[in-house]
């Protein structure tokens, strides 16, 4: 069902721009093609006009999310296109390319709080979306900017991203929905085959390089300097605006009470940003009126944040990230590092890490309650059981794990796990079919075998 334009309008129109995140005073179109401030080349951040936006009163706000949430009006039953006001105003609805992403779910995670201590715990499924990760909720975004740019005549032959799969995956999909070609960065043989095959079978240009996440990202930003493609990483802010729903989303589910703690999984970062970027935004114009700590959690093997947090973020030293099973987080130079570090600054975060062990058996013993979790998420869960048995997190605090991806994407991983297969691991929640003849004999002496554990 279509709406009428910006039903929310009482005149002014709504506006936004991008600027440098380190204070110089330029503003620039986001219909501009531009990623880098000109004069000092830091990342450009999307800033809003907060002033007109508290022209609506914050219980109005909290309606008119409400009023849009899970509907079918286009494009505001989307969990990104629900907020647009707040996210990018400047794209018309008939411009907007989405498959109404967001609206992912949040499991009570009963079993497992009162095994670990935190009943209070809850998972945000983002993995829940349509090509399987939170990825969705900033492609939508980008790709409905490029389709708005195009419309209005702006030569644009194709839109490309380097990837560890997810990033890959939306990209290619949500390029399919607007007929725009899409291009793809791949580490060669870093991505499961689940991930690979969903650009191949959106049709996207698929480039397998013999390297790693950070060198795909510095041939994909050479490619897009010189032949004036778009670019789709993180670094484009426009991205981060439709991530940083999730922290508006889970904020309303909870009948706009604001969790304790919110952990997430680290790896290039731009998540940590959105992520305060929205809780902030909410305290900005009165919906919320506490912040929660946030957590960052880095494999081992991919820890440049983590390692910079020990020291207290005085300084920062880019890796050279070795292969993890967490492989969308095996990143050793990060873009949005400035970014992350001033979000967890500001929301008295912390940054913890998880080894190969840790997360594989993480994501088993959580899978034994009902969740069926990706590796990364299994890097945000073996640090939440640290700080939980550090007493970091107290009994009585509400605790949200951002689930990043859905578990089906993994089946390599899950499979290599119960099969006792995966290298630097010891598992110890296995669960193998048990091979019979089929006689009732065989049958029944397998079942109460298994009864008598």
């Amino acid at each position: 069902m279509r709406a009428e334009p910006n039903p929310v309008s009482d005149g002014t129109p709504y506006r936004a721009w991008f600027q440098c995140i380190a204070g110089c005073s330029e503003q620039y179109s986001l219909k501009d093609i531009i990623y880098r401030c000109p004069r000092c080349g830091n990342l450009l951040e999307v800033r809003h006009d907060l002033g007109r936006l508290r022209q609506r009163a914050p219980d109005d706000w909290k309606e008119v999310f409400d009023k849009r949430y899970l509907r079918t009006q286009w494009p505001y039953g989307s969990g990104v296109w629900g907020k647009r006001e707040w996210v990018c105003p400047d794209v018309a609805d008939d411009n907007v390319v989405s498959t109404f992403e967001g609206g992912t779910n949040l499991f009570w995670a009963e079993r497992l709080g009162e095994k670990i201590g935190v009943p209070g715990l809850w998972i945000k499924q983002c993995g829940n979306s349509h090509t399987g990760s939170f990825k969705d909720l900033g492609m939508t975004v980008l790709v409905s900017m490029v389709q708005q740019m195009v419309a209005e005549g702006k030569d644009i032959p194709a839109v490309a991203c380097a990837s560890t799969g997810d990033t890959s995956a939306s990209l290619a999909a949500y390029c399919a929905v607007a007929g725009l070609q899409a291009i793809v960065f791949l580490p060669k043989g870093k991505v499961s085959n689940a991930q690979l095959i969903q650009p191949i079978a959106h049709g996207a240009l698929t480039l397998s390089l013999d390297t790693d996440f950070d060198g795909c990202m510095a041939l994909v930003q050479e490619v897009c300097s010189r032949h004036n493609i778009y670019l789709a990483n993180s670094m484009n802010s426009l991205r981060i605006e439709g991530q940083k729903t999730i922290s508006i989303e889970l904020v309303q589910q909870f009948d706009w009470e604001v969790p304790d703690w919110v952990i997430i999984p680290g790896g290039n970062l731009g998540n940590v940003s959105a992520l305060g970027k929205g809780f902030m935004m909410m305290r900005e114009l009165g919906l919320i009126s506490k912040l929660p700590r946030i957590a960052c959690a880095q494999a081992q093997r991919a820890n440049p944040l983590y390692l910079s947090y020990l020291k207290g973020f005085e300084d920062f030293q880019p890796m050279q990230a070795r292969p993890t099973l967490a492989s969308a987080i095996q990143i050793g130079h990060p873009v949005s590092v400035q970014k992350a570090i001033a979000t967890l600054q500001a929301f008295n975060g912390v940054v913890e890490q998880a080894t190969e062990d840790e997360l594989a058996n993480a994501s088993a013993w959580s899978d034994r309650t009902g969740l069926f979790n990706c590796p990364h998420t299994g890097v945000a869960l073996a640090a939440l059981f640290k700080l939980a048995q550090r007493g970091d997190i107290n009994k009585d605090d509400r605790v949200v794990v951002i689930s990043t991806a859905n578990g089906l994407k993994f089946p390599e991983f899950k499979i290599r796990y119960h099969e006792s297969r995966l290298v630097d691991v010891t598992p110890h929640h296995t669960n193998l079919p048990v091979d019979l003849p089929a006689t009732y004999d065989a049958v029944r002496e397998a079942i109460m075998r298994a009864f008598d554990r």
